[in-house]
């Protein structure tokens, strides 16, 4: 995926900082453009779930496009729990 202007939610930056996660790992997920789950009816924007693998770490991104505006907003960030994923960290599990 293309980069446009990259926003993070206050939600994402709070987050991010707990889990030592930092913008460039961030946008290397995003750069790999591995989306796994879409909300196209998400407001005010549509959002995507993207899947990136940082050495042998999982991490899903969820971000916002906003195409009028060339901005993309990350909502959230974090390591995805090996119980509600599948080995694959593609699809959530009923555990």
């Amino acid at each position: 995926m293309r980069l446009s202007v990259l926003l993070f939610s206050g939600h994402a930056v709070r987050r991010m900082a707990l889990r030592r996660i930092d913008e460039g790992q961030v946008r290397a997920v995003l750069d790999s453009d591995d989306a796994i789950e879409t909300y196209p009816d998400d407001t005010p924007y549509p959002s995507v779930l993207y899947l990136g693998l940082l050495g042998s770490r999982p991490l899903h991104v969820v971000a916002a496009h906003d195409h009028a505006g060339g901005r993309t907003i990350v909502i959230t960030v974090y390591v995805p729990d090996s119980v509600a994923w599948d080995a694959t960290f593609r699809r959530r599990t009923t555990g």
